[in-house]
């Protein structure tokens, strides 16, 4: 009984561990998204992707990032894949009204953040209650 428990031939596949249709299919990175009083941040996790390969747009109140974590070019064989590449997109509707020309977005450590104001801040006022 030889020592090896792997089947033959699995490390040749570079999609090991995902099926071909998911590999080559576009996938949704992991986002956060924090409601402030003034705005709406949202934080996309695109590690290996660069600033030039992503689009960010605002239609309306759906704000959506698309891209591309382009493939590099490497040596050897490759054994394993389990990181996603090639085009990605992220789509979430925002409520309420947007300031839509002061949306920001920075790219830095593998994260795009998005900082998208609201039209107007809501106000907390405190209503007296008559009898």
């Amino acid at each position: 009984m030889s020592g090896d428990l792997t089947p033959m031939g699995q490390f040749e596949n570079p999609y090991f561990g995902m099926d071909h249709a998911a590999a080559s299919a576009a996938w949704s990175p992991a986002a956060d998204i924090v409601e402030t009083d003034s705005a709406y941040v949202i934080e996309v996790e695109l590690p290996g992707v660069r600033r030039e390969d992503v689009d960010v747009t605002l239609h309306g109140n759906e704000l959506v990032v698309t891209g591309e974590l382009k493939e590099r070019k490497r040596d050897g064989i490759f054994r394993r894949r389990v990181r996603k590449v090639g085009e990605f997109a992220f789509r979430v509707t925002l409520p309420g009204p947007l300031r839509e020309d002061d949306v920001e977005a920075s790219l830095a450590y593998g994260v795009l953040k998005l900082y998208v104001p609201k039209a107007e801040t809501t106000k907390s006022s405190k209503i007296t209650v008559t009898e």
